[in-house]
């Protein structure tokens, strides 16, 4: 058995406190009609922001931009209901475009409902297992790496539609890199200029806006004037209508997804992969949310929470939901008071799709393009690489392979093969920190006023040259393990005694309890008196575990306990 022994008390926190979703909590504040006019105020605000968003983020995943919209509104709807974050707001992120679009080529779009309600069942479990406690590890360098590689591949995926060119292989999500800027390359000489004005003025407009007013929300301006110019002036672009038909003015009949066996087994390492994207990236937003606000989110409440809107999502048709941080930030900053402010935005989203629906053919796909490539800028977050590659060696090496595995490979890939590397390097750092350093005797003038009568057998034991004082500083774990026992076997060499202080050792697992034994069992051996004092009461269990006890070895309470007792011994 892996004993371990822990410094920190367990958590001792109630199903109930763990799983209570914000909207109850705040329910129980009594927050008033003020309260529900901010959040009606700060879900328009997040709505008109997700309306172009959302589509965008549906048609670069391969799918019509409809379900981008059923996902913002039934998925983001549950994801403020039952999450664990007061400001978090739910829908479609691009950070899952990637994966959309590979699963919907290989699977197709009921594959893709699939997947989506099974990562739903997975988050579930993840939340109630409490596995949110242990997602919020993942190094910082695996997020930025990851997150840069899905932006990069994001704006790739919207050439086609920034430039309208005309490409053999319709600028599939999936394919490699190499094939795909092999494939952009032959299709530069197709480029359409109008397309590729109305696409830039788009950037530009939103740019230009943010500038000048940044409360307006430009993307939804810049859409639908682009809208009104194509239309207007009857350029030949392609637009939401041209490619997909009107979309449907209401939300679908909730339906299940095929469930048989032979089909869950062919769909869930797509699921897995949307679960363990979903559950990092609404982390994050909960934690940036906390960050601007001051409040703390429950992240297993959350996990359930997202895991009920991925379930939901897929009965009405929609795709993967997770925490977005943009939109929760904007949330945060349009004053929202509770999470009905997510609702409220869901509610707009709906009325939108009820009633104005049809208007949405005559956006062009190059206006969307254009949103979706500013999205793909913002993901990169160029101040934190900038930082990571020039002041740490290990963390560049971390943000690298997970940033190069992402675009070249398999996001999946990506993130295990960078938390895996930043889980060694984290080993390593910490083996390194460990010491084991000798306690030189006191000298009477740094004594305080007041000090015990037995500093005398302290600083005669420790004047001693046959017995010797030793404290181990830091975590002993396996990675220190080797380490430690070889400096605790030169010092049993030609002893009487040595005492090992604990004072300062915070965690000790299993092997760390194997390389005292060991040191144990060869003082033993060779004569050598085996002092252990200062361990905390776990650390003293973990070890008599392990046999080190007496008369292996002697346990006190302090140095100047251990000291004393060999001096009586002696005397």
């Amino acid at each position: 058995m892996d004993h371990i022994a822990r410094g920190a008390p367990p958590d001792r926190a109630s199903f109930i406190d763990l799983f209570t979703p914000k909207l109850i909590t705040t329910l129980r504040e009594n927050q008033g009609i003020a309260g529900l006019k901010a959040d009606a105020l700060a879900g328009l605000t997040v709505a008109i922001v997700a309306l172009p968003l959302s589509m965008a983020i549906a048609i670069a995943s391969g799918v019509g931009p409809e379900r981008g919209l059923y996902t913002a509104i039934v998925g983001g709807a549950l994801v403020s209901a039952l999450g664990g974050s007061r400001f978090q707001i739910g829908g479609p992120a691009g950070a899952f475009i990637i994966l959309v679009a590979s699963t919907v080529q290989r699977q197709g779009v009921d594959g893709l409902i699939l997947a989506t309600f099974l990562s739903g069942l997975f988050l579930l479990a993840m939340g109630f297992l409490r596995f949110g406690t242990y997602i919020k590890f993942i190094p910082f360098p695996v997020t930025v790496g990851f997150t840069a590689g899905i932006a990069v591949i994001i704006f790739l995926s919207q050439v086609r539609d920034l430039l309208g060119l005309d490409l053999v292989e319709g600028g599939g999500g999936s394919d490699g890199l190499t094939a795909r800027l092999v494939t952009l390359a032959d299709g530069l000489p197709s480029i359409d200029p109008v397309t590729a004005v109305l696409a830039f003025g788009t950037i530009g407009l939103i740019l230009f806006l943010r500038q000048l007013a940044p409360g307006w929300p430009g993307m939804l301006i810049a859409v639908t004037l682009g809208g009104g110019i194509a239309w207007g002036l009857g350029l030949p672009v392609e637009t939401i209508g041209s490619r997909f038909g009107e979309i449907p003015a209401g939300l679908p009949a909730p339906r299940l997804p095929d469930l048989s066996m032979e089909r869950i087994l062919a769909i869930l390492p797509d699921a897995g992969a949307f679960a363990l994207l979903g559950a990092i990236e609404s982390l994050l937003s909960a934690v940036v949310a906390d960050g601007m606000t001051g409040r703390r989110h429950r992240s297993n409440c959350e996990l359930v929470g997202q895991g009920v809107a991925n379930m939901g999502s897929a009965l009405f048709g929609g795709i993967c939901v997770t925490g977005t941080i943009a939109r929760t930030a904007t949330n945060v900053r349009a004053g929202a008071w509770s999470p009905f402010a997510g609702v409220f935005h869901s509610l707009f989203l709906l009325v939108f799709l009820m009633v104005a629906a049809p208007l949405a053919a005559f956006i062009p796909l190059a206006c969307l393009a254009g949103v979706l490539a500013l999205v793909a800028w913002n993901m990169v977050e160029r101040h934190a690489i900038a930082i990571l590659m020039r002041t740490s060696w290990g963390d560049a090496l971390v943000l690298s392979v997970t940033f190069l595995l992402t675009l070249f490979r398999d996001l999946t890939e990506g993130i295990l093969a960078g938390f895996l590397l930043g889980t060694l390097l984290f080993v390593h750092r910490m083996s390194q920190s460990i010491q084991v350093s000798a306690l030189q005797p006191f000298v009477a003038e740094d004594q305080a006023d007041g000090a015990p009568a037995d500093r005398e057998a302290y600083e005669g034991g420790a004047a001693d040259p046959s017995v010797v004082v030793y404290r181990i500083s830091g975590a002993l774990f396996f990675g220190a393990a080797a380490n430690v026992s070889a400096i605790l076997d030169r010092i049993a060499d030609r002893r009487q005694a040595f005492v090992l202080d604990f004072t300062a050792v915070p965690f000790l697992d299993s092997t760390g309890a194997n390389a005292i034994e060991g040191a144990a069992r060869k003082a033993v051996r060779q004569g050598v008196r085996l002092y252990i004092s200062g361990a905390s009461p776990e650390i003293r269990a973990a070890l008599a575990a392990h046999g080190v006890k007496p008369p292996l070895a002697h346990v006190t309470a302090t140095v100047e306990e251990a000291l004393s007792l060999e001096g009586d011994r002696e005397g």
